[in-house]
């Protein structure tokens, strides 16, 4: 099994970690014009993907 030679600093583990982010969904503009949230039933017309 293969073990750290010297222990990671908190510096650099925090570097590591910084790529670890959430990101959000953007609203996209639907087939009539208004903008909905993806994976979702657009509100005015009450359909999902055309």
């Amino acid at each position: 099994m293969a073990v750290p030679k010297r222990r990671v600093s908190h510096s650099r583990a925090a570097k590591r970690r910084t790529h670890y982010k959430i990101t959000l969904k953007r609203p996209v503009k639907d087939t009539d014009g208004t903008w909905k949230m993806p994976h979702t039933v657009n509100p005015n017309t009450g359909e999902y993907k055309n």
